[in-house]
């Protein structure tokens, strides 16, 4: 049971890195609900295995500068291979290879070409899945079906003034800290611009407009989507 805990102690720290980028270990003590001195030996394993880094020191009142971790390449490439597992990789490396074939044989705008379709065909299962609530409603079925294909993805409400009038409910940033299909991003880097346009197309009546990007070296993919007027 012992073993079964850290594992998930350790999991959890990956995944709290992946989602805020760095954090020292008094932070994760205090997120996790777990001793510094518990937290520190998980840190050194995590260290030792190469899976974060120590990125940086900051001053903390005053003791002594507290080291700042984060994710290493190895620690994503864990993680994206976890939630893999957990949900299984639809996409993989036999759908690497498929399209390669596929650009081999009719040619990467043929390839490009069919991806759309497949954008559009997935946009209107999401569409049909969403149904017809409030848009917050819709965000939080959008990132339930994310989850379920295996992104780890959440969603944050955002309020906006303007003058007096203060909208609520109308604006939402929806995150994705991973990406399910990176493999085949990399090679067929058109993809991303397919599920921008597929986001848009599940939500009509919305504007959907791209924060964030992993392929830019950003550690999330991000979206600001907004009822239109």
């Amino acid at each position: 049971m012992a073993t079964t805990h850290q594992s998930s102690t350790k999991q959890d720290i990956l995944e709290y890195l992946l989602k805020h980028s760095q954090a020292t270990a008094f932070e994760l003590a205090e997120v996790l609900d777990i001793s510094p001195q518990a937290i520190r030996r998980h840190l050194k394993d995590l260290e030792a295995e190469q899976l974060i880094l120590y990125a940086s020191a900051v001053q903390a009142g005053m003791g002594r500068p507290q080291h700042v971790y984060q994710l290493s390449p190895q620690g994503r490439d864990r993680l994206h291979r976890t939630t893999s597992d957990r949900f299984g990789d639809g996409y993989g490396e036999f759908a690497v290879s498929l399209l390669d074939t596929l650009a081999e044989t009719v040619g990467r705008d043929q390839v490009t070409s069919i991806l759309q379709k497949q954008w559009e065909r997935k946009a209107q299962e999401y569409r049909d899945r969403l149904g017809q609530g409030s848009l917050e409603q819709r965000v939080v079925k959008l990132v339930e079906l994310r989850q379920a294909e295996g992104f780890m993805a959440e969603y944050h409400p955002v309020k906006m003034s303007d003058a007096s009038i203060e909208m609520d409910g109308n604006r939402f940033i929806f995150m994705e800290h991973n990406c399910a299909i990176s493999n085949v991003a990399e090679s067929f880097p058109s993809i991303c611009g397919h599920e921008l346009e597929m986001f848009a197309a599940v939500l009509p009546d919305c504007t959907v407009e791209r924060t964030h990007w992993i392929i830019n070296g950003e550690h999330r993919c991000g979206y600001l989507i907004q009822a239109r007027d």
